[in-house]
């Protein structure tokens, strides 16, 4: 994410893609006053912007600084060579912009440190990088934190770490960042090593009402830190209503505070780094048990190309591909409209022209197959099917992933509607849906622990484990589905509890 304002962002298309593959996504000015109170309430000389984007924190800077008598350099990078003209046309001058240079800040920082950094990093996931930029990048967090960070850290994760190292003694830093960069593999080991270094003041979260960026489908975080020694404790808070006004109260530490569009928790940093910095704190006894005492999670069938590989009972008659060449399965979440899948859904989906077959020619060399198969597949070859970014990671193109039949499938990604469902229709799953494998194959177990993991109390304690976007939405990912803690008085009522240690059901799941 890159400062900027609100009024013009792209919903989709090309010019919201551009903005994707740059990262940059806009802050609005209510969000940028508090964060740059923060970083100048000691009055320092100096503050970078490490991301200027139009420069939204620069004019929040010099009206922070006007109002309170003092002055304040402006210094800043980014790597948009455009970025100068774009932050003229937003009311800055050459005077602003004198200290702006256009280097990468992570690999081309700066020589000196600041006393003052506020930041809204740019947003570029990990498969936007290129293997040499996550190499380099990687280098340089292990250079600086001494710890491994898993390759699926996105860039404003890198940047966290070089704002921190140029961080002066006793300085400052505000960092607006999307929540998974405390919710991904990376973060426990992320956050450990920050929390040892450096004091963290505050955490605010934003209600759905409040989000600081309401056309985008992530959510912020917005972390205030100290270069000063690490404290126990920090203040977590939710912010309810766009506006700057408590937050700033909140920043300067000034009291007492309304509290009327915020609500402010005292949270020690063990219970946060546990819990999460994303989610509110819980004082809840910690639950005995987790899905991974009971059951193993893997992900839906990735195809490489669901229109090629993935299709409809008429169009297999239409191609002549023999049913003992197809796999019955589910391609999207929408097409499970329940919490149990049933032959008739097939009927359904198969009614209303929606694919529901899976081409699978993994047991039979290329020259068995019937010459119906063989005339689709180099049709596919011809495509260009074999060079996809997916498919060519393949020792045979077209041999598709396996997975045994789930007896329990579950939606990972939704608002209101994540859910574990019965497959008693049998299907496999593409990437839409989680597989969830009892270790226990008899029915009355499967039974059971679907009865307790769709039970309210178990559905509710999916924050816990997933990650969080726009609009309240999570999505959870297998090995977090796995870590999902199920409430005792359930385990107990089902007697799962009986179960947790036996060796028994299956252990094969597919590829």
């Amino acid at each position: 994410m890159v400062a900027r304002s609100t009024n013009s962002l792209p919903r989709s298309g090309s010019e919201r893609e551009s903005l994707r593959a740059r990262g940059q996504f806009w802050t609005p000015d209510w969000a940028a006053e508090f964060m740059v109170a923060y970083v100048l309430q000691d009055k320092p000389a100096r503050l970078l912007d490490p991301a200027l984007g139009d420069g939204v924190f620069f004019r929040a800077a010099k009206r922070w600084a006007q109002a309170n008598g003092f002055d304040v350099a402006l210094f800043g990078r980014d790597i948009d060579p455009n970025i100068i003209e774009q932050a003229k046309k937003s009311g800055l001058n050459d005077s602003d912009l004198r200290n702006v240079m256009i280097k990468d800040f992570i690999l081309d920082p700066p020589t000196q440190t600041f006393p003052a950094i506020v930041a809204n990093p740019p947003y570029i996931r990990h498969h936007r990088l290129s293997s040499t930029q996550k190499q380099l990048l990687r280098g340089f967090a292990e250079s600086v934190t001494g710890r491994h960070i898993d390759g699926r850290a996105g860039l404003h994760v890198y940047f966290l770490i070089r704002a921190l190292q140029t961080l002066s003694p006793n300085g400052r830093l505000a960092y607006i960042v999307s929540a998974d960069i405390c919710e991904g593999v990376f973060a426990n080991i992320l956050w450990q090593w920050i929390c040892s270094q450096y004091r963290l003041d505050a955490v605010i979260a934003f209600a759905p009402a409040a989000t600081p960026f309401p056309d985008i489908d992530t959510n912020a975080l917005v972390f205030l830190v100290q270069n000063a020694k690490p404290t126990s404790d920090f203040a977590w808070v939710k912010c309810f209503v766009r506006s700057s006004e408590e937050l700033i109260a909140l920043a300067l530490g000034r009291s007492p505070i309304t509290h009327q569009g915020i609500e402010v928790h005292r949270r020690l940093l063990t219970e946060a780094l546990e819990t999460g910095f994303s989610r509110p704190p819980s004082n809840e006894t910690k639950h005995q048990y987790t899905l991974g005492d009971f059951a193993t999670v893997m992900r839906g069938i990735v195809t490489g190309d669901n229109n090629f590989f993935f299709m409809t009972s008429a169009r297999a008659k239409e191609l002549g591909i023999p049913d003992y060449l197809l796999v019955k399965a589910v391609g999207r979440t929408r097409d499970v409209q329940g919490d149990n899948f049933a032959q008739e859904d097939m009927e359904r989906l198969e009614a209303q022209g929606r694919p529901t077959r899976l081409l699978n020619v993994n047991s039979a060399p290329f020259e068995h197959l019937p010459q119906p198969v063989q005339k689709y597949l180099q049709e596919g070859e011809t495509r260009g099917l074999p060079n996809k970014t997916l498919i060519k990671t393949r020792k045979t193109w077209y041999r598709m992933e396996t997975r045994k039949t789930p007896p329990i499938m579950f939606a990972y990604l939704g608002r209101r509607n994540a859910r574990f469902i019965r497959n008693s229709a049998q299907v496999v799953p593409l990437t839409c849906l989680l597989c969830v494998y009892p270790k226990h194959s008899s029915p009355e177990f499967v039974e059971k622990l679907w009865k307790v993991l769709s039970h309210p109390e178990t559905i509710a304690n999916l924050r816990k484990v997933g990650k969080s976007y726009g609009g309240d939405a999570i999505k959870v990912e297998p090995r977090a589905l796995e870590r999902l803690p199920l409430p005792d008085t359930l385990v107990y009522a089902e007697k799962l509890d009986e179960h947790r240690s036996s060796k028994q059901g299956l252990l094969d799941f597919g590829e």
